[in-house]
């Protein structure tokens, strides 16, 4: 389930308490009281048989005896009578129900069921919704609904705010009680029996009273929903995620380097990136997120200007910009001279004139506003921290009064920080008033800031259109999967190198020549066929790094030198580990790269997230360099990039001194083509390629290992993934007026296609479309059609290749379902000039085939009164067709199941 009756938890118009009670200090009285005293217009029922009366109201001793079926139910009484009171109230026909009842996990039905499970069997047939067991409850403060055990309520605001932890959600209520901050929702998922996550996240997306949502993450359990519903609700408002770090120092253990190095931190934070959110450590982070994020600009750059009326203070934000990682403005010479203009001599405290802008002590309200104006002139700054020291002769209203109409109009973002206690105040209320981040310190104010960069990579990631890539090498998915599979049968779970780097070679990877020898002799022959210099390794699975027993040697010239190499490697491989395998020996041609960088690339498969990718700088001090990034798959061309340029290697694969730099498509290319194997492949579930050396002419594969795992019993790869990939499979070839048409699902490497198929559309189809007049598709509008989720809406295109060679979409059809898969919305689009030939009942017959499939239960749609030709195909296949009375527009249904 999803969102499917969580309306009536968080907007019921009726309440009924089981549990009821009027001893002080138990929970039911805590309830009570909490119900009350919140402002609820709603009707309110409490329900305990040991009462009549609680107070003035009155009590029922039965859900049967109720005057009508709540809403919402809030449950406290013992675990044992949770299930059939869940029953008892689907049968009444309430359809959410908050239980903050404990211990439900370790009680046992008469069946041997879990209590908890009990209840969940017991809700299922009634679409009944369940926040809990051992939920702290929920406030919807809009509403005046206080359905917690906290002891305080929450003021009413804009910010949403769901916990794993219910001890954390009452001391937050009271933290931002006394810092003035509402929420919009207040939420403790309990034990997330039912409701979880990911239908919080989808519910507060489309709820127009949440403005930011702050997620408290304990543990995931649904990483697939999780990522599809944090991804959709990261489009439409910030999401904030606080989680603390990980006690673990590394992954659980693993055959492979990828799977030592992928934590269980760094997995989370790239999954955290990947949705488009921000992730923070502190309760005092997450409520300064969700103000700079609420009150800033938007940020275009990463370059930040500082203005202060004194040197400490300045020096103290540049140097907790320059350990953050931030980038400080480098102040244009024209704006050098207008500061010059303006300030007096000696402005910045010496010689060199420059950023941080030091105001000097004593400086007037004026002097403030004429820098201000100065630096958000500059192209060169993308954002302003002003830091105000409170003095004897200037008073801090006047400096926030200043600058307050400078923030009010800038197109960029303005940070305020007032240094001090009670003096300063007033100053925050004028700035807070004038929707700017204010902070108490220098380093908050700077802390501030990389907040909104780090937010705004990561909505970039989410955002960005790819482009298509150059010399794509279709990889050779059979015989890579008959390789797999011929391992797994001979039970060979952790492959060679010379095996793994078949598999390689199937999808397209540049490999050194690489043999495999059973013994001395066999590996003298090796060396032989391939020709010297050689590189002979030793063979062993249960040795991660060869060169800890001596097990290689390079620049081998000659057979005597390969058999001496070869007999001393396996004596002293038995030496060191007797109880390790030999398997052979590894024989490679030498492979001469005089500016090569050694690279790791890999996979390792985390519990929660499925498969990740790792890469970074490699060689056999991997672990010591700790240089490396992890990103979740499938990728794309900006999101490779991405897991390069998170690395410090990748400052040196740019090039330095006379070193030119690295052939940095071949990495991409790599990274892309192994995201794609362990996505088709769902038996990889550890991959090492280390190194992978790359210089000026391309990437190539020194050294492979891979572990495999039997696959689950279908075999498919798409629960594994905490992210769909494009889905192959429904990919389709047709003959369409004497040439083959290509139906399939859109990628995000489309974008310039989408764009010129948008650019051949009359302004009329456009209309039709859109249902408003658009000139031309945004970036950010771009995105969203070409970079869907394939678990939760398709997007079709018809596409063949031109006169000159070049795919041209021709036509789209769409359809998005609801959380629940119980309605689709479609939309069909045409180019203009190819109306009329039959390719929009393709394109919708296309669609209906793929929701059946689904299990979807209906596809609904709207057209213009004037578009008459979606109209009249629509019927003919089945739609049903009726008229909105208030607008004119066609409301068209058909019904699947």
């Amino acid at each position: 389930m999803s969102v499917r009756n969580l309306q009536h938890l968080f907007a019921p118009s009726s309440v009924a308490l089981i549990g009821a009670s009027g001893r002080a200090g138990s929970m039911g009285a805590t309830l009570l009281a909490n119900l009350q005293g919140g402002g609820f217009k709603g009707k309110l029922f409490a329900v305990n048989p040991k009462y009549t009366q609680l107070g003035d109201l009155p009590c029922y001793a039965s859900v049967a005896d109720l005057p009508e079926a709540p809403e919402l139910a809030v449950i406290c009484t013992p675990a044992a009578t949770v299930p059939q009171l869940v029953r008892q109230l689907g049968e009444r026909g309430t359809r959410a129900a908050v239980v903050l009842s404990s211990g439900m996990a370790r009680g046992r039905d008469a069946r041997g069921r879990s209590l908890r499970q009990a209840a969940l069997d017991a809700a299922h047939p009634f679409l009944l919704r369940l926040l809990g067991p051992n939920s702290a409850g929920l406030l919807v403060p809009g509403l005046g609904l206080n359905a917690s055990v906290a002891h305080s309520g929450a003021l009413p605001g804009r910010i949403a705010f769901v916990s794993q932890s219910g001890s954390l959600m009452t001391g937050v209520l009271d933290w931002a009680r006394t810092r003035g901050i509402g929420f919009s929702h207040f939420i403790s998922l309990g034990e997330s029996g039912d409701v979880d996550l990911g239908d919080v996240l989808d519910y507060l997306a489309s709820d127009g009273h949440a403005g930011a949502v702050l997620l408290y993450v304990d543990q995931l359990r649904y990483a697939r929903k999780f990522m599809s519903a944090a991804r959709a609700a990261a489009r439409s408002k910030p999401v904030i995620v606080l989680k603390s770090r990980s006690d673990t120092e590394g992954a659980r253990p693993a055959a492979s380097e990828s799977g030592a190095l992928a934590t269980e931190d760094d997995v989370f934070d790239a999954a955290i990136r990947r949705a488009g959110m921000l992730r923070v450590y502190t309760t005092e982070q997450l409520f300064a997120a969700v103000e700079t994020l609420a009150y800033a600009r938007v940020l275009h750059g990463e370059r930040l200007a500082i203005v202060s009326n004194g040197v400490g203070p300045g020096v103290l934000a540049r140097d907790a910009l320059r350990y953050g990682g931030g980038t400080a403005a480098s102040l244009s010479p024209e704006s050098i001279v207008r500061l010059d203009a303006v300030l007096p001599a000696g402005w910045s405290g010496g010689s060199v004139r420059a950023n941080p802008v030091n105001l000097l002590g004593g400086a007037p309200a004026e002097r403030y506003s004429a820098a201000l104006e100065v630096l958000l002139a500059d192209p060169q700054v993308d954002a302003v921290l002003v830091v105000h020291s409170p003095t004897a002769t200037v008073d801090s209203r006047d400096v926030a009064n200043a600058i307050a109409p400078l923030a009010r109009a800038a197109s960029r973002p303005i940070l305020s920080c007032w240094l001090g206690g009670a003096s300063v105040v007033a100053a925050r209320a004028i700035a807070a008033e004038a929707r700017m981040p204010t902070f108490r310190t220098p380093e908050d104010g700077v802390n501030g800031f990389l907040q909104l960069v780090n937010y705004r990579r990561n909505q970039n990631l989410l955002m960005e259109v790819p482009p298509s890539m150059v010399g794509n090498v279709a990889p050779d998915r059979s015989a890579a999967r008959a390789l797999v599979r011929e391992a797994i049968a001979a039970k060979r779970l952790l492959l060679s190198d010379p095996e793994t780097k078949a598999i390689l070679r199937a999808y397209g990877l540049a490999l050194v020549e690489t043999r495999a020898a059973d013994d001395v002799d066999a590996a003298v022959a090796a060396a032989r066929a391939i020709g010297f210099p050689v590189a002979v390794k030793i063979l062993t699975p249960d040795v991660m790094h060869k060169s800890d027993v001596g097990g290689v040697t390079l620049d081998l010239d000659s057979e005597e030198a390969v058999r001496a190499a070869a007999l001393r490697m396996r004596l002293r491989l038995g030496e060191l580990f007797p109880q390790a395998r030999f398997d052979g020996f590894s024989v490679q041609a030498m492979c001469r790269r005089t500016h090569g960088h050694e690279l790791i690339v890999g996979a390792a498969l985390d519990p929660v997230f499925g498969p990740v990718l790792v890469f970074g700088q490699g060689g056999v001090a991997v672990e010591v360099l700790h240089d490396y990034s992890v990103g979740l798959p499938p990728l794309n061309l900006v999101l490779a990039r991405d897991l390069v340029d998170r690395t410090r290697v990748a400052r040196l694969l740019a090039g330095y001194r006379n070193r030119p730099a690295a052939n940095l498509d071949a990495v991409l290319a790599v990274l892309i083509q192994v995201s794609r194997l362990i996505s088709d492949i769902p038996e990889i579930v550890e991959l090492d390629i280390n190194p992978l050396v790359v210089d000026s002419r391309g990437a190539i594969v020194l050294d492979a290992r891979m572990r495999l795992a039997l696959a689950d019993r279908s075999g498919s790869t798409l629960d594994r993934l905490a992210i769909r990939p494009y889905p192959r499979e429904l990919e389709e070839t047709i003959e369409w007026q004497g040439a083959p048409l290509l139906l399939r699902p859109i990628r995000p490497e489309d974008g310039p296609a989408h764009l010129a198929f948008f650019d051949a559309l009359t302004p009329d189809d456009v209309r039709y479309r859109m249902f408003v007049r658009i000139r031309e598709l945004q970036p950010s509008q771009l995105a969203r059609f070409t970079q869907i989720d394939y678990d939760r809406e398709m997007a079709f295109i018809a596409t063949r290749k031109n006169a000159a060679g070049v795919a041209e979409t021709l036509a789209v059809a769409r359809v998005v379902a609801d959380p629940d898969n119980t309605s689709a919305e479609f939309a069909v689009t045409v180019r203009s000039d190819l109306k009329g030939v039959g390719l929009g009942r393709i394109m919708m017959e296309k669609l209906i085939g793929y929701c059946r499939a689904r299990g979807t239960a209906e596809i609904v749609g709207e057209a213009l009164p004037q578009n008459s030709r979606i109209v009249a195909m629509v019927k003919k296949l089945g739609f049903e067709v009726t008229i909105d009375r208030e607008d004119g527009t066609r409301k068209m249904r058909l019904a699947l199941r």
